[in-house]
């Protein structure tokens, strides 16, 4: 039973809900954003101190203090949207799962937050360092989820039956949404080793498909190239099924997941013949969130428009659509 300070789907405080978490889905990205920023303009030590910055609030606005300390200002915006969106939803949504995901929404932005903080007291240890990228990842996959979760239109979705097939369609978008994940967090590993010219040319490395000699640099930076291969595959994979479901709803975001890729390759490759630029090398790092990001929304829907079978209906359905073929 719904309880009175609860709006039902489609009313004007639903509609509400889910802009602000479109808002903080955004705010989020642009976060992302900046933190590459940061990362492309080596300004992440640009201010040595934390919570403060040099022991004042707000520090002189010059050189790489800008990136880093704009950085800042993003992750406090973010930490107060997500507030606000959690009290918000514990005040208005009646489902308590999508109050609990916004629970640990919040919670991992303060985890982010003190990631952040001890990148910087440390003096930017790897492993924290890539443990803060991979937390920013996951904080705008729940933000991305929340958006979805509170659309209006998100229950009312009608159930499909999906065309026989040896996969299911969510588990195909799933294992792209991991196989996505994978790689930024080796991303991110090459980006803090400093590897990202570690193979200076590109589509080949050193002239060749292979590379002729490995260090540990070249051995992350040829590991990012292969995992770009594996997320060009699943991605046309799960684009070629989605599109094949015929469902509408999978439509867009499937388009718009193959225009990405080919933005996101063409960027990479722009990363290696600029000699890592400020704008192509940041932008790589935001439009790889926006794959992960659509990635995970073809999933999300996937699983609402046809549910997950389990091993028997999956047999039964793969059966049936042999013998129709037949």
């Amino acid at each position: 039973m719904r309880q009175m300070n609860q709006p039902a789907p489609g009313t004007k405080d639903a509609i509400a809900l889910h802009r602000f978490a479109m808002l903080t889905a955004g705010a989020t990205f642009f976060l992302i954003f900046v933190g590459g920023l940061v990362t492309s303009t080596g300004s992440a030590l640009a201010v040595p101190d934390w919570p403060l910055a040099f022991g004042k609030l707000i520090p002189q606005w010059e050189g790489g203090i800008r990136f880093e300390f704009g950085h800042r200002v993003a992750a406090a915006t973010v930490v107060t949207l997500t507030l606000i969106l959690m009290a918000w939803a514990w005040r208005k949504e009646p489902r308590s799962w999508v109050r609990k995901l916004t629970l640990v929404a919040f919670g991992l932005i303060i985890v982010q937050a003190i990631l952040g903080g001890i990148t910087v007291l440390f003096e930017l240890p790897l492993a924290i360092a890539v443990t803060h990228a991979a937390t920013a990842q996951a904080l705008f996959c729940i933000m991305v989820s929340i958006a979805t979760f509170t659309n209006p239109g998100w229950e009312s979705t009608p159930r499909a039956s999906e065309p026989a097939a040896r996969i299911p369609m969510v588990r195909i978008a799933g294992m792209t949404t991991a196989v996505v994940y994978v790689q930024i967090l080796i991303g991110a590993v090459m980006r803090h080793l400093g590897a990202a010219l570690a193979i200076p040319d590109f589509p080949l490395s050193f002239g060749r498909i292979v590379p002729p000699y490995f260090d540990e640099f070249i051995a992350v930076n040829f590991a990012h190239r292969c995992g770009a291969v594996a997320v060009t595959i699943m991605v046309a994979w799960t684009v070629a099924r989605a599109l094949g479901t015929k469902a509408p709803e999978l439509r867009r975001p499937a388009l718009g997941l193959a225009i990405l890729l080919v933005l996101q390759i063409t960027l990479g490759a722009l990363t290696v013949w600029t000699e890592r630029a400020v704008i192509p090398a940041t932008s790589h790092v935001a439009i790889g969130a926006a794959v992960l990001a659509t990635s995970l929304v073809i999933t999300l829907r996937s699983w609402r428009i046809f549910g997950v079978p389990d091993r028997a209906d999956a047999s039964i359905r793969t059966t049936a659509g042999h013998q129709v073929t037949a």
